[in-house]
């Protein structure tokens, strides 16, 4: 049985020429960690709102554990007791003590209560007011406030958003023991790749309102359906069929009409050989572990990745590229 079955999902906006969503179906298993990017404007908010119970879809269903998801025009108290929404725009009541806000809405003994306080992170900030926190801190006891209503599914809207590095990595962990210590299925919206690639089973890409691909996070990386999909999860380079010809040649490939797709790290720097293509820097971007190296090759600009540290602005180098690391949208 699926955790969530969502079915033909439609939402209209000011007119019924103005869809939101667009016949939305996909499925998510228990524990699966499902992950939602897309652009400004995509749908991926009234999505998970949908989801949620907090917004009724125009057509279409939501089942949560085969029982179906009752909207605003169904439930006269919208939303659904299993399942917890937290936006973006989350606020917490001004002026009160953490233990405060925390009690008005426990629903735990305490001793469950604690162990949830201590997943997120917040034991030693119970007895401040809610005006002395971080934004990263009042994030944690948004989160809690939600846990201890006792959720099977959690929905996260940008949790990450407006956080500094620190605070971020810090509520990435407590995420995953969401998952792992308190057995709460989740679903996040992100724009960055890097909150979603390393954490997500399953990544949905959406675009004007309809899933535009939808696979596990190599997938979807390294075989986007088209361009707008590639730039959403990182960095490429595209070869048009016109500046094709010294790659064909090189990487022994028979000549495509599409565009041959390359990430950063596929390309790499070896000495001189038979095969190898010529390039020459233009640019050299350091990024702590590694850097991006901007080479010109054949009238096409490359980005490549790469921890040396040798190079210069102006040096000639040899690059490969072996045939089972690109393809073509």
């Amino acid at each position: 049985m699926d955790f969530i079955q969502v079915s033909g999902i439609c939402k209209y906006g000011e007119t019924e020429n103005d869809l939101v969503l667009k016949d939305i179906s996909f499925s998510q298993q228990r524990l699966q960690r499902v992950a939602v990017a897309g652009e400004t404007g995509s749908g991926k908010s009234t999505l998970l709102k949908i989801i949620a119970g907090l917004i009724q879809p125009d057509a279409g269903e939501v089942k949560f554990e085969n029982q179906p998801v009752q909207g605003p025009a169904e439930r006269l108290v919208p939303g659904h007791p299993g399942i917890a929404y937290l936006s973006q725009h989350f606020e917490l009541p001004k002026f009160l003590r953490v233990e405060q806000v925390l009690e008005y809405a426990n629903t735990l003994g305490a001793e469950e209560a604690n162990a949830i306080y201590e997943v997120c992170q917040i034991t030693h900030l119970l007895k401040r007011k809610t005006n002395q926190l971080s934004g990263g801190e009042r994030q944690r006891i948004a989160f809690a406030r939600l846990l201890i209503t006792s959720p099977r599914l959690l929905l996260l809207d940008e949790p990450f958003s407006n956080l500094d590095m620190v605070h971020k990595n810090t509520l990435k962990a407590v995420i995953d023991d969401i998952h792992d210590r308190l057995g709460i299925t989740c679903t996040l919206i992100s724009h960055d790749p890097l909150d979603i690639l390393p954490w997500a089973d399953v990544i949905f890409l959406m675009k004007d309102g309809g899933i535009v691909q939808k696979g596990t996070p190599v997938k979807v990386y390294t075989s986007p359906v088209n361009e707008y999909a590639a730039g959403l999860l990182g960095k490429y380079t595209l070869i048009p069929p016109v500046n094709m010809e010294a790659w064909v040649k090189s990487l022994k490939l028979k000549p495509r009409r599409k565009n041959l797709f390359i990430r950063p790290e596929n390309i790499k720097i070896v000495k001189k050989g038979k095969h190898n293509l010529t390039g020459r820097i233009t640019d050299i971007y350091y990024f702590g572990g590694y850097n991006e190296v901007k080479v010109s090759v054949h009238d096409t600009s490359l980005l490549i990745r790469t921890d040396a540290e040798e190079f210069r602005v102006g040096a000639v180098i040899y690059l490969s590229l072996t045939a089972d690391k690109i393809s073509f949208i």
